[in-house]
């Protein structure tokens, strides 16, 4: 992967002093910043509906067993396949990422690496997502190869509506159907109440990341719900908020969980209020630090659910 001298003066703006930042080989900064490894929460908030589906499901079959290894395929598939969709949006906002104070940085715009590199990288990383996912039975495998072609379509979301955080809840929620799926070989009804409230809490936190950007989004005429709600982005959150643990909530219930894990949706949906409690829409720093902190309401509700399945593979 030559062609393109590689410098380590351009850091991406909104993530300095990591663990690529001073310990990665000086050739692989680009590409770790492409696939996100700068940057691991996206991959976390994509992994929690997979843990969470997959301690759901195993509640449901009274079997521990498989917990631990599943989470394990899912831990590597979503840090590889978030860093291979992030390779593809910045392959396809290239020219949208310069005119933004925060993405001007990222490796492509500011000629680290070039786009067909950036491809390559990204088939790469398809590979890998691909060996982690015929781990799972043919009914798994068919349902995560689903997934790529909203995959695919997201980056362009935003250029047409101002609910690209809708196609992004499709997206990241996926994971919701694949604990099911790779321990029963289908779909039941608890995993399709899961995945409709993840859809609502990742358009909710999504809006929250995307304020940050809603002043250069604005210029250059992209959309966001961020810019859509604009003032009313808390009654607008408390809404989507609310709607992701009824719609959970309703999931347990389908899945005949037990008071353990409605205590994990209890503790993740007070994390939720405190964040709504304590946005500023105009702080951007904020904005950033509410976001991430969703990695902690989802491990609050995936104890919970982990909690739930030891007790009744117990009884």
């Amino acid at each position: 992967m030559n062609g393109v001298p590689i410098s380590d003066t351009a850091r991406v703006a909104d993530s300095t002093g990591n663990w690529v930042d001073r310990h990665a080989p000086l050739w692989t900064r680009p590409y770790l910043r492409l696939a996100r490894f700068d940057r691991p929460i996206g991959s976390w908030l994509l992994l929690m509906p997979c843990w969470w589906s997959a301690a759901l499901a195993a509640g449901v079959a009274h079997d521990l067993s498989r917990l631990p290894w599943f989470c394990a395929l899912f831990f590597v598939g979503s840090f590889v396949m978030r860093g291979a969709g992030c390779t593809w949006n910045d392959i396809t906002d290239r020219h949208l990422d310069d005119k933004v104070e925060r993405t001007r940085s990222r490796p492509i715009p500011a000629g680290q690496v070039t786009a067909k590199q950036a491809a390559i990288f990204m088939v790469g990383l398809c590979l890998i997502g691909l060996v982690v996912l015929v781990q799972f039975n043919g009914f798994a495998i068919a349902t995560g190869i689903a997934s790529l072609l909203i995959v695919a379509a997201y980056p362009f979301m935003k250029r047409i509506t101002y609910w690209p955080q809708s196609v992004l809840g499709l997206c990241f929620s996926w994971g919701a159907l694949m604990g099911f799926a790779a321990t029963f070989g289908r779909l039941e009804p608890a995993a399709i109440m899961l995945y409709a409230g993840s859809i609502c809490w990742v358009i909710a936190y999504d809006t929250i990341y995307a304020h940050q950007d809603a002043e250069d989004d604005l210029m250059i005429g992209i959309k966001s719900t961020a810019l859509l709600f604009g003032e009313r982005t808390k009654p607008a959150l408390l809404l989507f908020f609310g709607l992701a643990v009824l719609l959970i909530g309703v999931a347990l219930m389908l899945a005949g969980s037990g008071w353990f894990a409605f205590i994990g949706l209890a503790a993740f949906a007070a994390h939720l209020v405190q964040q709504v409690v304590r946005l500023d829409i105009h702080d951007s720093p904020l904005c950033l630090k509410l976001f991430k902190s969703n990695r902690d309401a989802g491990l609050l509700l995936f104890a919970g659910l982990v909690a739930d399945a030891a007790v009744r593979a117990g009884a």
